[in-house]
């Protein structure tokens, strides 16, 4: 019965079976489009994504902090250990990198002028390693919260998850792997001295690092032993947490680990310092920020000389943010996640969690050839 008929697209492939589908992980990455449009079970992973995501937002809006924007490309690399993008700026004539945080030391100085809540989400890029749960380039949360410290911190950030858990899955409950997550039942707290020696034995402040290289060998861990003696210390860490479920935090971790942190004040040794422990890994990080410029220059100048010793995760010896600091920077709390958070409540990798996760190309150029023109 119509009188016209209007072409309004050109399909001219098929699209794949609905029985079979796309079973090649790299071809249904690859091609995300086929996949969505084929796996009602994928589409709905980003309209969850997106719910969680407006749920951190309207959490730290309700609560009155500042959302802004701080930069991406940076003329050092700081507020994180990790190994950062570097490229070059044309037009100053300079090198650059790519944030590994998500404007930590800005958000700082954010402080230091007077905002006394703000929050940033956005992307941060490391250039690491890729596993279930890692990737180089991701969305990321973080918040500064003047006058406050990390117990303080700690009691937030539980009302905070068990949101995000409400508003992107309609429960508190949720499994990963084979951890049973419940958020809603008594948060741990775990202390990374005492967990440490209770699962492997080692003294963390007494052991020397050929102990530690010992008890690493026996628990089948990989490690280069080129690094620092607290990065082998953490790998010890890592070991440990893996059986550990949650939720709960990780607290009195050594000043070594966390160059950015307020000592404690019952043992200085250790930072005011408190990561979120889910399915076996850190789903968060927060602590009380260290406020004394004199004692952050020292530990970022002992930083820098990990760095020239060939620590590729040192942080950068940042001046300016140091001259911020002596301008008086308020006591505060900061805490930050990535997505990381929101693949475990999916218990998915975290490359499905991407709608367009970066792929090598499928027929990559020989860049030995050199373009003669």
């Amino acid at each position: 019965m119509a009188n016209e008929l209007f072409i309004l697209t050109k399909a001219i492939l098929p699209l794949p079976d609905k029985h079979a589908g796309l079973k090649n992980e790299e071809e249904r990455l690859r091609k995300r489009y086929l996949d969505i449009t084929m796996n009602e079970d994928v589409k709905n992973i980003f309209i969850k994504k997106q719910k969680f995501w407006n749920s951190v937002r309207s959490f730290l809006l309700d609560r009155g902090f500042l959302e802004v924007e701080t930069p991406i490309i940076e003329n050092s690399a700081g507020g994180a250990a990790a190994t950062p993008f570097a490229t070059h700026h044309n037009a100053l004539d300079m090198d650059v990198f790519l944030r590994i945080s998500m404007g930590e030391l800005w958000q700082k100085k954010l402080l230091v002028a007077g905002y006394e809540k703000t929050f940033e989400i956005g992307r941060q890029f490391r250039n690491e390693g890729m596993d279930t749960e890692h990737l180089q380039d991701y969305s990321q949360m973080e918040f500064y919260w003047g006058y406050a410290n990390f117990e303080d911190g700690m009691k937030l950030v539980e009302k905070f998850y068990k949101e995000i858990a409400m508003a992107t899955l309609g429960s508190l409950k949720f499994e990963t792997g084979e951890h049973k997550i419940n958020l809603g039942k008594k948060w741990e707290r775990y202390d990374f001295e005492s967990l440490i020696k209770e699962k492997t034995n080692v003294d963390i402040y007494n052991a020397d690092k050929s102990e530690i290289i010992k008890k690493l060998k026996e628990l089948n861990m990989e490690f280069d032993d080129s690094v620092g003696r607290w990065r082998l210390v953490d790998l010890l860490w890592k070991y440990c947490r893996k059986d550990l479920s949650g939720p709960g935090f990780l607290t009195g971790q050594p000043v070594e680990l966390t160059p950015l942190a307020k000592r404690s004040q019952s043992d200085p040794r250790k930072v005011e310092q408190f990561q979120v422990i889910l399915a076996g890994s850190e789903m968060g990080n927060g602590y009380s920020e260290l406020n004394d410029p004199i004692d952050q220059e020292e530990r970022l100048k002992e930083q820098k000389g990990l760095g020239e010793e060939g620590d590729e995760e040192a942080m950068e010896h940042d001046e300016g943010f140091i001259e911020a600091l002596k301008y008086g920077m308020p006591p505060a709390c900061g805490f930050g996640f990535s997505e990381r958070l929101f693949s475990i409540m999916m218990d998915r990798p975290i490359r499905e969690c991407v709608v367009f996760p970066l792929m090598k190309p499928e027929n990559i150029p020989d860049i030995k050839k050199k373009d003669k023109k």
